[in-house]
């Protein structure tokens, strides 16, 4: 048997030693990583939040003129699907003497609209004669239904909501797939989700 020196038994001691460190290592502390189920709902969070604000970014400027009992009269720049509310307050807000009991504030505005807020004791009928009060239009918006199996981007860009990414998904949808057999088949595309859906349910066709 081959006899080993002092000096050689130190070495194969310490060899055996970082052999065994190594081995632990790998065997021991080297676990697979696992993605649990906390960890996957914050990456379809942070997938839905980024999606939101891309289409947030996608939505038309639209330009509103607000007049009336208002802190400042004039233009105001807004989003496509904003409501009377944001332009209030794009516009400073209501003065005191202003009448909201004739305004719908959840009415949603269109690009070009003027909207007046009355003052308390304003008669109502010259009102409706010469401006547009937001509660006194909210049936006049265009009754024509957009078909989304037959519309052009630009017209799917018209509904509340729709900006130019998700109108591009409807087409692409609608031509990789089928046609839309049904309206509520609409939420089956990327960023349509029911609250979408209700925004725009009575303004789509099939």
């Amino acid at each position: 048997m081959y006899n080993f020196t002092k000096k050689q038994k130190i070495i194969v001691g310490i060899i055996l030693a970082i052999m065994s460190i190594v081995l632990i290592n790998y065997v021991y502390l080297r676990k697979p990583q696992t993605i649990s189920d906390e960890d996957l709902n914050i990456y379809e969070e942070e997938d839905i939040q980024e999606e939101e604000i891309k289409q947030e970014e996608d939505k038309k400027e639209i330009v509103v003129h607000v007049a009336g009992a208002i802190n400042v009269e004039g233009i105001v720049f807004l989003k496509e699907g904003d409501r009377v509310s944001s332009a209030i307050e794009k516009a400073g807000g209501v003065t005191q003497d202003a009448d909201m009991s004739q305004v719908n504030l959840a009415y949603q505005l269109e690009d070009g609209m003027k909207i007046y807020i009355p003052k308390i004791g304003e008669d109502k009928q010259e009102l409706q004669e010469n401006v547009t009060i937001p509660n006194q239009v909210t049936n006049e918006k265009k009754t024509t239904k957009v078909n989304i199996n037959t519309a052009t981007k630009e017209e799917l860009e018209t509904l509340p909501g729709i900006g130019k990414s998700t109108a591009e998904k409807i087409i692409k949808y609608r031509q990789e797939n089928k046609r839309f057999s049904k309206i509520d088949e609409i939420k089956e595309v990327s960023g349509i989700g029911d609250a979408k859906f209700n925004s725009i349910k009575d303004l789509i066709t099939t």
